[in-house]
C-alpha cells in the first residue's frame, strides 16, 4: 500500500516538474514569431510543438516573413489559418497572373505536405523559400506569386532571372499567357454554346416543317 502511494506521489512530481519545461520549449520554438497559424498545425513530422517560421525560415530575415505573414493573412478569407483553392483563385486575380481551375490545384499540389489540398501558413513559406533556391519554372503560377507578391526574396537565382525585376516582368508574362488562356477557354465555351443554340433552332424549325 505504501508502495502505491509512494509511486502515485512520485509520478505526479514528475508531471509537475515536467510541465515548465514542456512550456518553455514552446515559448522557445514559437517566440518570437507570427501568430500560430491555426491551432493545432502541427510541425513536420507530426510533433506537437508550435511551428516557428523564424526558427525554421532561417535564410529569411524577420521583416521578409512579416511581409510573407501579411500576404497570407491579407488572402485568408476563411480567417481559419489557411488558404484553399478559391482563396488562392483570389489571390493570383489580384496579383494580375490568373490560373486555371488546374493550375490552381498544382500550384496548391507543389508544396502541400500534408495532402490537404490547401495552403497552411508554413507550405506558403516553401514557396518563396523554393523561389529563392530557384526551384521553380518560370512559366509556373508558384513562381508568378512569388514575383509579384512584392516580396524580394533574392529571387535573381530563379532559372536564369538576372534580379527580382526581371523575374517580375518573366512572371507578368506568364500572367498574361494564363489569361490569354483563360480568355480562349471562355471564348470556346460560348462558341460552343451559340453553337448548340443554333443547332436546338434549326430542330425546332424542321419539326415546325414536318408537322405542316
Amino acid at each position: 500500500m505504501a508502495t502505491e502511494e509512494l509511486a502515485g506521489k512520485l509520478s505526479r512530481r514528475l508531471r509537475v516538474e515536467g510541465a515548465p519545461e514542456e512550456e518553455e520549449e514552446g515559448e522557445a520554438e514559437g517566440s518570437p514569431g507570427p501568430r500560430a497559424p491555426p491551432a493545432g498545425q502541427l510541425s513536420p513530422g507530426g510533433a506537437h510543438r508550435v511551428f516557428s517560421p523564424y526558427g525554421e525560415f532561417r535564410e529569411f530575415s524577420r521583416r521578409q516573413i512579416k511581409d510573407m505573414e501579411r500576404l497570407f493573412r491579407q488572402y485568408d478569407a476563411g480567417k481559419d489559418g489557411f488558404i484553399d483553392l478559391m482563396e488562392l483563385k483570389l489571390m493570383m486575380e489580384k496579383l494580375g497572373a490568373p490560373q486555371t481551375h488546374l493550375g490552381l490545384k498544382n500550384m496548391i499540389k507543389e508544396v502541400d505536405e500534408d495532402v490537404d489540398s490547401k495552403l497552411s501558413f508554413r507550405e506558403f513559406l516553401l514557396i518563396f523559400r523554393k523561389a529563392a533556391a530557384g526551384e521553380l519554372e518560370e512559366d509556373s503560377g508558384l513562381h508568378a506569386l512569388a514575383c509579384l507578391s512584392e516580396i524580394d526574396v533574392s529571387t535573381q537565382g530563379v532559372k536564369g532571372a538576372k534580379s527580382f525585376f526581371e523575374a517580375k516582368v518573366q512572371a507578368m508574362n506568364v500572367g498574361s499567357r494564363f489569361e490569354e488562356e483563360i480568355k480562349a477557354e471562355q471564348e470556346e465555351k460560348r462558341r460552343q454554346a451559340e453553337e448548340l443554340k443554333q443547332r436546338k433552332e434549326a430542330f425546332k424549325e424542321l419539326q415546325s416543317t414536318f408537322r405542316q
